[in-house]
C-alpha cells in the first residue's frame, strides 16, 4: 500500500518552478530558465547583424555629376559661354583673389565667370583662410609691394577713384577677399600680410545684381560686381565693367527661370518688417540689425 501511496499517477500535477503560470508549457518553463531558446534568439540576431554588416560593404556607385563646360564651370545645358567675351579682356592691372575655402564648391560662385573673363597671367585665385610668407612666398612679395591695392571697407579705407587721383604712384595689383562677409573679415584681420597693401573701397551707389543670393544691406556687391567696378576704374574704362557683369545677369536670368527667388538683402527685409526671423538676444547682434534698419554702415 506504501508504494500505491508514492506512485504518481496520470492525473497528479506536474511540479512548477517559482513564478510559472499555470498557462506557460514545459519549453516555456525552459526559456525561463535560460535554455536553448535564447541561445537561439542570440544566434539570429548576430546573423541579422552580420547581414546589417554585410551592406555597409557593398559597392556605392558615386552619385553622376553633371556634364561641366570646362572654361566657365557651369553645367553644359545652361552654359554661359556666349555671354563671356570672346577673348579674355586686355588689362594691364593684376587681380588677386583670395578665396575662402567654402566658397570653392558652392554652385553659384561668381569667380570662375570672373577668371574666365581675364587672362590667365591677370587673375589669380589663392584658396585659403591663413597666409603667411613661409606658406606663399609669391602672395607675401606682392603685398609688400607699394603698388598694391586691397580692396576691403572700412574707416581707415581710401575711395578709390580719389586715391589713385592723388596717389604719385599708379596701382599694378589689386586683391580682393572672395567669401561671405564674416568670412572675408576673418581672412582680413586674421592674416598680417593683407594689412600692408593700401586699403581701399568703392564709393559707388550702384545696388547689387546678384540677385539670387542674400545680401547684408543694400550697397553689398558680389566679388565679380567689386572686380568690374575696380577694374574699370583702374583700367579708365568702363567697357570692362559692362563686359564682366554680362555674365553674371545671364546667370541670375537662368536661376530665376528655373525656380530661384530674388533673395532681398537683410536691411530690406528689417525695414520693411519682413525680416522671417525673431530679433536676436544678442545686445552686439541687436546693435548690428538696428544699424541697418537706420541705414548706418557697419
Amino acid at each position: 500500500m506504501e508504494l500505491q501511496k508514492e506512485a504518481r499517477t496520470p492525473r497528479d500535477p506536474v511540479a512548477r518552478l517559482p513564478g510559472a503560470s499555470r498557462s506557460q508549457k514545459p519549453d516555456e518553463e525552459e526559456r525561463r530558465e535560460g535554455g536553448s531558446a535564447p541561445a537561439a534568439t542570440a544566434l539570429d540576431a548576430e546573423a541579422d547583424g552580420a547581414s546589417a554588416d554585410g551592406l555597409w560593404e557593398l559597392p556605392v556607385e558615386p552619385a553622376e555629376r553633371r556634364p561641366e563646360c570646362s572654361r566657365c564651370s557651369r553645367p553644359q545645358k545652361v552654359c554661359l559661354c556666349p555671354f563671356l567675351p570672346v577673348h579674355p579682356l586686355h588689362i594691364s592691372t593684376h587681380l588677386y583673389i583670395i578665396q575662402h575655402p567654402a566658397e570653392e564648391n558652392k554652385v553659384l560662385r561668381t569667380v570662375p565667370l570672373l577668371a574666365a573673363c581675364l587672362p590667365q597671367d591677370k587673375c589669380k585665385v589663392k584658396i585659403g583662410r591663413r597666409f603667411s610668407e613661409e606658406r606663399d612666398p609669391e602672395l607675401s612679395s606682392v603685398c609688400r609691394k607699394s603698388d598694391t591695392l586691397i580692396l576691403y571697407p572700412g574707416a581707415e579705407a581710401a575711395n578709390l577713384e580719389e586715391f589713385i587721383l592723388d596717389s604719385p604712384i599708379y596701382p599694378s595689383t589689386i586683391i580682393i577677399i572672395d567669401g561671405t562677409w564674416s568670412q572675408a573679415k576673418d581672412i582680413f584681420y586674421k592674416n598680417s600680410l593683407f594689412r600692408l597693401p593700401k586699403q581701399v573701397q568703392l564709393k559707388t551707389s550702384i545696388s547689387s545684381q546678384y540677385v539670387i543670393r542674400a545680401q547684408p544691406t543694400n550697397r553689398c556687391l558680389s566679388t565679380l560686381e567689386c572686380a568690374a567696378v575696380a577694374l574699370s576704374i583702374l583700367e579708365k574704362n568702363n567697357y570692362i565693367q559692362e563686359t564682366l557683369l554680362r555674365p553674371l545677369q545671364a546667370l541670375c536670368s537662368f536661376q530665376l527661370q528655373h525656380g530661384a527667388q530674388i533673395r532681398l538683402s537683410k536691411e530690406h527685409l528689417l525695414k520693411n518688417g519682413l525680416y522671417p526671423k525673431p530679433m536676436p538676444k544678442n545686445k552686439r547682434k541687436l546693435r548690428k540689425m538696428e544699424l541697418l534698419m537706420n541705414s548706418i554702415k557697419i
